[in-house]
């Protein structure tokens, strides 16, 4: 598990995330919702251990984060930030290969085959010897989502779950590519037993592809539970201050259509 006991955050004596205590499981896929400045990517940080908490404290697989050194870390979960530039001018194969660099020690054995699957599941193989920064910002992210699958793509020693964090995975994608990312993130949950832990602003791409929310609002959590039971036309209201109408979709998934203003 991912869990966190009373872990918070404050710069410059403003409150960036105040004490938040929740498990998140492997094998689910979880969305963070809330408004921009809700605390989204501060919590995603804590949890990558990318930045230090200030108040309680986080562990992941039992373990906590401050005790494990950066390459086990690194073997257990992967993050794939708002922002991957790069400032140097590396090919999109290139570029997924970075997320082999913890395994380097011990490589698998199937290496070049690993990164093809990875560049093919995110529809970027076509692209693997064109220079990252020529490219759409679409693609770039879907090169940079290709680095962190290779990251965690088999089971690392004593089967410890793995996991994925994804902020904003869908910001810079077309319609088709958002769902075709969060259907491979959903597969990989149901399929390979990863955590999924994905900052969304799409309502509704949340209520087709999570299996629990966790709510924000000014640094605070107002709902953490299923999808079902956080994400109601009630709280939408109340957090974003916006009126839905709660709808099916032709699948039968459920959906939120906006109230005409």
């Amino acid at each position: 598990m991912i869990e966190l006991d009373g872990a918070g955050l404050s710069l410059g004596g403003q409150v960036l995330l105040h004490p938040v205590s929740l498990r998140l499981a492997p094998g689910r896929f979880s969305a963070v919702l809330g408004p921009n400045g809700a605390g989204k990517s501060t919590l995603l940080g804590l949890m990558a251990a990318h930045r230090p908490g200030q108040s309680g404290g986080v562990r992941l697989n039992g373990q906590p984060l401050r005790s494990q050194p950066p390459r086990q870390l690194a073997l257990q979960r992967a993050l794939l930030p708002q922002d991957s530039a790069t400032a140097f001018d590396f090919t999109v194969r290139e570029v997924a290969e970075l997320g082999r660099y913890p395994h380097r020690q011990r490589p698998s054995a199937h290496e070049a085959a690993l990164v093809d699957a990875a560049l093919q599941a995110t529809g970027v193989h076509h692209l693997q010897h064109r220079v990252l920064n020529t490219l759409s910002g679409g693609e770039k992210a879907r090169a940079q989502l290709a680095r962190v699958l290779c990251q965690i793509w088999e089971p690392v020693a004593g089967n410890l779950p793995r996991w994925l964090l994804l902020d904003e995975p869908t910001a810079a994608l077309d319609l088709s590519h958002q769902h075709q990312v969060l259907s491979l993130a959903r597969r990989w949950a149901l399929e390979r037993g990863v955590g999924v832990v994905a900052v969304l602003h799409d309502l509704n791409l949340a209520l087709r592809y999570a299996d629990d929310v966790l709510l924000l609002d000014r640094g605070q959590v107002q709902a953490w539970g299923t999808t079902a039971e956080v994400l109601t036309p009630q709280a939408v209201a109340r957090v974003w201050g916006v009126a839905c109408e709660p709808a099916t979709a032709a699948d039968g998934v459920a959906q939120f259509l906006l109230a005409a203003r």
